[in-house]
């Protein structure tokens, strides 16, 4: 495992102990806090209470207002369709004496519970067992806006002369695709300019270590449609001579991979770059994969995870089987997610893609692609001062070094961050483990390192304010 670690011996004059007690005397509350925004079920999706998300704001609002921010706002922007985007919270404290300015992102809007059945604690109401506090959004991600308020109340409680100007974004609307994330950006410019970013929104290592994640992969998706019949006929009278619709889509998909389980599209990127050995057994508790199934690809699993492409077949149109019938479908459709390569254009993967599917012989079957979504990937500079300082302040907060890792999901909004701010420092940081199962039932938040989390980006704060960038 290669990792940077500039926590000792130097300081950098930043007081670790007055702020680590603050941390401490401070974390029940800070905890309490989490577990009411924990109660509140704000869903950005159409099919949910917009009241909840709401008053999800509101309650984020107060607590950012009684933290020492100024000009606080819940602001909303319409989205390209028109449809109001959802509510964000945006605060500034101004920097004073040239000193830089650091914006905080989170989201406070949360993913529905599911099944309700799979939790064994109810989805929205914060409960704390075994030192883990279980909760929808107790990990995703409103843990990362208490990190972002408790740290600030740290610096401005213990540091007397604190001018490092200071932007609060609290989105609505992530869970939901960010559909109005761009406009918003461009319509509050001039608020949410800042010199470094920090997106509270990713996960550490393992727990006990914490990660700079410094790589994601980007994303493309899109939705086939193979249709082999103009209508449906009965399997028993015309099966034999012709292939039904879900067959011949299903050849299609076993063109995806080759024998060994490696993406098999001609001109998608793919590297052998990580520094960090990802041990299949560490893989296989984390994922939860049946030991019975064996691994697919070649290569380092971090290098699987993070620098090569990935594709899954996320839905298909086929009937279930409790209304199954003795026929021929005419035609199915499936939707794919592709995950490309760190450095990858979306478009030219999307180029790759389309040229694959409709390359394959299927045996004269009427096929189409529609791609639509796509998603930039993202790379960190290590060694800029914002992510030198931050890699620091993780190994202080947690002891022992940080780990430079990449995660194989895409945040798409991030290449929208870096277009609308290109001289901004983007920093990726978050307080989730393997274990937090967030999306899943029982997600949940690991306590000790939620404490160390707060305790790092304090430190972060207290150095970008002594020292500058």
């Amino acid at each position: 495992m290669t990792t940077k670690n500039t926590a000792a011996p130097a300081s950098f004059g930043v007081d670790r102990e007055s702020l680590s007690a603050h941390v401490d005397t401070d974390f029940n509350r800070i905890v309490s806090e989490l577990g009411r925004l924990v109660a509140i079920p704000g869903i950005a999706w159409e099919s949910f209470d917009p009241d909840q998300l709401d008053r999800s704001a509101e309650a984020v609002a107060q607590l950012v207002r009684e933290a020492g921010m100024e000009n606080v706002e819940i602001l909303r922007v319409p989205t390209p369709a028109g449809v109001p985007g959802g509510p964000a919270i945006v605060a500034n404290r101004p920097a004073r004496d040239g000193k830089p300015t650091i914006l905080l992102y989170a989201h406070h809007d949360v993913q529905p519970p599911g099944d309700e059945d799979l939790w064994d604690t109810k989805p929205f109401e914060a409960t704390e067992i075994d030192g883990r506090l279980y909760g929808r959004g107790a990990a995703d991600d409103k843990a990362g806006i208490m990190v972002h308020i408790a740290a600030l109340r740290a610096v401005l409680d213990s540091i007397a002369d604190f001018g490092l100007g200071v932007t609060f974004f609290l989105e609505g609307e992530e869970e939901a695709g960010s559909p109005s994330f761009r406009r918003f950006l461009e319509t509050h410019r001039d608020r949410l300019e800042a010199d470094v970013i920090v997106v509270a929104d990713s996960s550490n290592w393992k727990v006990g270590v914490p990660a700079l994640t410094t790589s994601l992969r980007g994303m493309v998706g899109g939705v086939v449609e193979v249709r082999a019949l103009a209508h449906a006929v009965h399997s028993g009278m015309f099966g034999g001579p012709l292939l039904d619709a879900p067959t011949l889509a299903a050849r299609l998909i076993s063109t995806f991979h080759d024998a060994e389980g490696n993406v098999a599209i001609e001109g998608l990127a793919s590297h052998e770059r990580a520094v960090v050995d990802y041990p299949e057994d560490s893989f296989r508790a984390d994922s939860s994969v049946l030991d019975s199934v064996k691994l697919a690809g070649s290569g380092n699993i971090a290098d699987r995870l993070w620098n090569k492409p990935a594709l899954s077949i996320i839905g298909m149109d086929i009937p279930s089987v409790a209304i199954s019938s003795n026929t021929l479908l005419p035609s199915t459709r499936f939707k794919l997610s592709l995950r490309i390569a760190p450095g990858q254009d979306p478009e030219s993967a999307v180029a790759a893609l389309r040229a694959h599917i409709m390359g394959q012989d299927l045996r004269g079957a009427q096929v189409t692609f529609e791609a639509d979504e796509a998603g930039q990937s993202f790379s960190t500079d290590t060694s800029a001062p914002a992510a030198q300082a931050s890699l620091w302040a993780l190994g202080e907060a947690w002891g022992v070094p940080a780990v430079e890792t990449g995660i194989g999901g895409s945040i798409p909004f991030i290449s929208d961050l870096l277009e609308i701010f290109p001289a901004a420092q983007i920093l990726v940081t978050g307080v989730e483990d393997p274990d937090s199962r967030a999306h899943s039932a029982n997600e949940s938040l690991h306590l000790g390192d939620f404490r160390h989390a707060i305790l790092a980006e304090a430190l972060f704060l207290a150095r970008l304010n002594n020292h500058g960038l």
